[in-house]
């Protein structure tokens, strides 16, 4: 019998995030500080809307690009919150989820060989997606005296006739880096020059603790009509399993998208669309009381840290904390392994994100204070056993 697996699937490396949580679900009193999930419930408005939309029967296929009163809302919200402006007809598309427009536009825009410029660490998906469409990812390995910021001195070292992407996770999963205007402006006119597409992943960005509001690149002078911005509800609104995200861009590009999103998977599931409309339109406190409580937690495991002299820049996005690890000797799997079969704590190896996340681990603090002042104990404990070990 022939192979049925064909190359590019067979190139795909296993998530570096399941391995572990494959191992977790064997295991019993375990604390995992391991998955970008929000603790939260759903909001109420959201969850009433949905049950709503069933009881109504609003069960059928909406149009492929997704109900008009949700991409208006969409770019209402755009406007409101990150003085965007988008036509939410040509311009807007809802996806299944934040990751279903990350693989749609790089199966719009990419032909073979064409490179994709992946700032890392960074989300697992977007190198997959790249080489699945037939794109050569280009990783750029971002560095923490640049609080893994994207400089233009690296950008522009990474560039070659081949480029047509450029990728920016920001704010960013694993590091909780943000890029603010300042940093935005300075790779802009490299964007410009050498004439880039930009994927800009903005699913966390209502979660940034600056005080200052998200800046999308989108805004900047002549970066509208090259950006395809990503976002959702996944983060903000902790709708994880409703799946539902969208993209907004060119309306040339967003038409292309379209089409592949048709056949691939005809529309975002109806209920959790109307839904989507009642989180943009009345939720801004409830998103306002969830990253009032990331943020608390984000300094109590800053000040953790400090205490037990674990290396770990401010990051200033996301829920997540990206502590170096480096004094210990050991490889991130090898630190995170032993942490969950010692003291039952489960993190991510920085390495799940790209080879220049050696050193690291990543912790969400997407989990209520209590666990994280169980796990923050085992942790201690850990490290203090380990410098013992060492003599230190």
């Amino acid at each position: 019998m022939r192979d049925w697996i064909g190359e590019r699937s067979r190139a795909l490396k296993p998530s570096g995030i399941r391995k572990f949580f494959d191992i977790v679900t064997e295991m019993d009193d375990v604390v995992s500080l391991g998955v970008g999930e929000p603790d939260f419930d759903t909001p109420w408005a959201v969850r009433d809307e949905g049950i709503y939309s069933l009881e109504k029967g609003r069960t059928f296929y909406t149009s492929n690009a997704g109900l008009v009163p949700l991409r208006e809302e969409i770019c209402r919200y755009l406007e409101r919150r990150f003085k965007l402006s988008y036509d939410p007809r040509k311009e807007t598309l809802v996806t299944v989820g934040g990751s279903e427009a990350i693989d749609l536009v790089f199966r719009a825009v990419l032909d073979p060989g064409d490179e994709v410029i992946i700032p890392e660490p960074s989300y697992v998906s977007y190198a997959p997606c790249a080489s699945l469409a037939g794109g050569v990812p280009v990783t750029i390995d971002l560095k923490a005296e640049n609080e893994f910021r994207l400089t233009a001195q690296e950008l522009e070292a990474a560039v070659t006739d081949r480029t047509k992407i450029l990728v920016l996770p920001f704010p960013n999963n694993p590091t909780g880096a943000v890029m603010e205007r300042e940093d935005l402006e300075a790779i802009a006119p490299i964007i410009l020059e050498k004439d880039l597409l930009v994927v800009s992943d903005e699913i966390y960005a209502e979660l940034t603790y600056t005080g200052k509001d998200h800046v999308s690149i989108a805004g900047l002078p002549g970066m509208r009509e090259r950006t395809v911005l990503i976002n959702g509800f996944s983060k903000s609104h902790a709708m994880t399993g409703w799946r539902l995200g969208y993209c907004c861009g060119p309306a040339a590009l967003i038409k292309e998208m379209t089409k592949i999103h048709q056949y691939a998977i005809m529309c975002a599931p109806t209920n959790s669309q109307y839904a989507g409309i009642a989180a943009l339109r009345d939720c801004d406190g409830e998103v306002e009381k969830m990253r009032t409580a990331y943020n608390q937690r984000r300094r109590f495991l800053l000040h953790a840290f400090a205490e037990m002299g674990l290396p770990c820049f401010e990051p200033f996005g996301a829920f997540y904390v990206f502590p170096c690890i480096k004094e210990f000797g050991m490889t991130s799997d090898e630190f995170a392994t032993r942490l969950l079969m010692e003291e039952r704590v489960a993190v991510v190896p920085g390495t799940a994100f790209g080879s220049s996340g050696e050193g690291f681990i990543r912790i969400s603090y997407a989990y209520s204070i209590d666990d994280l002042k169980v796990a923050l104990e085992r942790l201690g404990r850990f490290v203090r056993s380990i410098r013992a070990e060492a003599g230190k």
